[in-house]
């Protein structure tokens, strides 16, 4: 034998004698050790959204809720502590709301035939799905009964579907061909809007038909009249509330406040003075806008009079550790993605989502203000 032949054989047997080796033989009759049942999830480092029907809050603990690829985050920042909701088919989560009392969480996800799927929020079990999608879900959202979820498909999906979750059907359902990325019920349940790329829709619910039958009837949908609004991305809508019930209220990507009154005319609309605006809230007594660089404006209802604006954030790279003097609002901050080595100029995250309690921020971090 040559002596390549020999330092070929010695190598194969120095191999066979390691203990990884060794550590992968089971013996007949040994089961393996399920991993699973020894390792737990325990913080998620990262967060994958991309606007603001990636975000959530329970309006009634203040619990936030947010994706990381398949997993969802519920964040409590009052204790600083996580809790996760494993996706079981491993597919991205695209949109969540929480249902009005809290109790529920509804998640849409991306990827070949994507399911809307009903998660209880303190047991973090999966209670509901429907599969009616084929591409991926852009936004959900719970009726204020909680009776009913509405699911907006991707541009390529074509469709919205109104889903009665505990009888599992969908009761109604019907095309939409804009790129569609927000959706608000009216205060009354009768309708609710839709938003997008030159879109606002209004979308009727006949509640004697919908509980009677079985089976799932048109959804009857009337566009609102834009006028020289019309080529404008509308980026959030929130219907009104209380004296402003029948208003629906909406902004555009490009900076504008817009109110539809109640025979789906663009009534009027006032400026943000943004570069960019990105989500809206709404109240019985105001209407809060969020912008680029942590800006938050707020506006009368009654009459779209400015208010005031928020006072920002920290800006991003800040060393909150450091600061010695308070800040005109108190915060918690959670730190969930890659911070900045080095600023430049001072830069804020944009305000992606506006809960009545406090403002979510997202950039590469995720940052609550309180």
């Amino acid at each position: 034998m040559s002596v390549e032949g020999s330092t070929i054989t010695s190598r194969i047997k120095n191999l066979l004698r390691s203990p990884s080796i060794k550590l992968r033989r089971s013996k007949p009759g040994n089961k393996r050790e399920d991993i699973g049942s020894k390792v737990t999830l325990e913080k998620v480092l990262g967060i994958t959204v991309s606007g603001g029907r990636g975000l959530a809050c329970d309006p009634r603990t203040g619990l936030v809720a947010y994706p990381a690829g398949c997993v969802v985050v519920l964040f409590n920042p009052r204790k600083n502590k996580q809790h996760h909701i494993l996706n079981s088919s491993r597919k991205t989560i695209t949109a969540l709301a929480f249902s009005p009392d809290g109790k529920y969480l509804v998640t849409g996800e991306s990827g070949h035939m994507p399911a809307v799927r009903v998660w209880d929020v303190a047991e973090r079990t999966q209670v509901a799905e429907l599969q009616e999608h084929k591409y991926g879900v852009a936004c959900v959202a719970f009726s204020p009964s909680s009776k009913y979820i509405v699911s907006v498909g991707y541009q390529h999906d074509m469709i919205v579907n109104v889903w009665s979750w505990k009888k599992n059907i969908v009761v109604a359902a019907n095309k939409v061909s804009s790129k569609v990325t927000a959706v608000s019920f009216s205060e009354d349940c009768s309708y609710f809007v839709t938003a997008g790329n030159r879109h606002i829709k209004f979308w009727y619910l006949d509640d004697s038909k919908t509980s009677k039958v079985n089976a799932t009837v048109p959804l009857l949908g009337r566009s609102g009249l834009l006028g020289e609004l019309r080529n404008n991305f509308f980026a959030d809508v929130a219907c009104g509330r209380g004296k402003k019930a029948d208003s629906t209220f909406c902004i555009t990507s490009s900076g504008l406040l817009c109110e539809f009154n109640e025979k789906r005319l663009l009534d009027k609309w006032v400026e943000l003075r943004t570069t960019v605006a990105n989500c809206i809230s709404v109240n019985h007594d105001y209407i809060f806008c969020g912008c680029a660089d942590g800006t938050v404006r707020i506006f009368n209802p009654l009459n779209l009079h400015f208010v005031t604006t928020l006072p920002k954030p920290h800006f991003l790279g800040t060393d909150i550790a450091s600061v010695t003097e308070a800040s005109p609002r108190s915060f918690v901050l959670a730190d969930v993605g890659i911070q900045l080595s080095g600023v430049l100029r001072a830069l804020w995250p944009s305000s992606l989502h506006l809960h009545l309690s406090f403002e979510i921020t997202c950039s590469q971090h995720l940052a609550l203000w309180l």
